[in-house]
């Protein structure tokens, strides 16, 4: 299959690389053209996903419209802010029936819409709307460690085909045809990793760590359902699977945010430090609006909302949790 990956980040690259070792022909494309150029030299993503060689069947592009040209399958692999720009771009010269798959995680920002959404928004003429969610930290896949994965689209038989042209020995994809409920999932286990990281940071126990966690799920759930997801979903690989993952993996940006909080280091700095894009910062504000709007109860997102407006220290947090009133396990 032609394959076109936007955004050549560590996760764009690791899938990049991924397909292209399983004989797909990829060609991965990024906005930063002394970027691609630097890449096109070194055969390798220096910037982001170091020490990893691009396999002879990935080629790189400069010229957004050369990437996309005579493609099967666009996947991008851009930031949620990146998303709409970038479906901006590519709108003019695609078909249809081209598949777009998106591979990041969250809200978007000024609108409150999840990745699925934007894509409809932007280009409702498109046939195949696709999201790529689940436990997958980019360096581990570029290694080629086992992983497995959820696409999710609405016409259950076409994404199942997908999966099948798709799958490897490397990665496992499992089809969806629960578009909200992945893309909730997604986004809100970045959430509860920061709380996790936060937790561990401030040594409260695996006690602690195994109750917030549970009881983030159950957060996830509730908002989920409320905007339509299927509860199995949030069983699954782009809910449960998730959550464990970046609230475990010392490789999880959201995780390394919670524990800097404990630190008592502010926002700016500890992104700064980061790197990269902690997509669960930038989540937090919107879930909070979200709760609020459809008076969903999530203490944990509140409380981390709290803490990000300055209300809270990262050392009572523990305390305006502990202290709620206490409520059945059911609500």
């Amino acid at each position: 299959m032609n394959i076109t990956v936007l955004g050549a980040g560590a996760w764009g690259t690791a899938l990049a690389i991924h397909f292209a070792k399983q004989h797909h022909q990829v060609r991965l494309w990024a906005r930063d053209t002394e970027h691609v150029l630097q890449m096109k030299q070194s055969r390798s993503n220096v910037r982001y996903l170091d020490g990893f060689a691009f396999p002879p069947q990935l080629t790189l592009e400069t010229d957004l419209q050369a990437a996309i040209s005579a493609t099967e399958l666009v996947l991008i692999a851009t930031p949620v802010a990146g998303l709409r720009p970038t479906l901006e771009k590519i709108g003019p010269h695609i078909h249809a029936d081209l598949p777009i798959m998106t591979a990041c995680k969250g809200f978007e920002v000024s609108t409150g819409k999840l990745p699925h959404q934007v894509v409809a928004d932007v280009l409702p003429q498109q046939q195949h709307i696709v999201l790529l969610s689940g436990p997958s930290f980019a360096q581990e896949l570029a290694e080629q460690l086992p992983c497995a994965v959820t696409l999710a689209a609405a016409d259950s038989a076409w994404i199942e085909q997908l999966c099948r042209s798709l799958n490897s020995p490397v990665l496992r994809l499992y089809a969806s045809n629960d578009l909200t409920g992945v893309a909730v999932g997604g986004a809100l286990k970045n959430v509860m990793a920061i709380a996790t990281g936060l937790c561990d940071g401030l040594h409260y126990g695996l006690n602690a760590r195994a109750a917030l966690m549970t009881r983030g799920l159950a957060e996830i759930a509730r908002l989920a359902q409320h905007l339509g997801a299927q509860e199995h979903t949030l069983m699954g690989l782009s809910g449960l699977g998730d959550l464990i993952l970046t609230c475990t993996g010392g490789l999880s940006r959201n995780r390394q945010v919670g524990l800097k909080l404990a630190e008592n280091k502010d926002l700016d700095t500890i992104l700064a430090e980061l790197g990269h894009v902690a997509e669960g910062v930038y989540t937090v504000s919107e879930a909070q609006r979200l709760a609020q709007q459809y008076q969903v109860s999530m203490p944990i997102t509140e409380t981390l909302y709290a803490l990000f407006q300055g209300q809270l220290s990262s050392a009572q947090v523990a305390q305006a949790l502990m202290m709620r009133s206490p409520t059945s396990e059911n609500s």
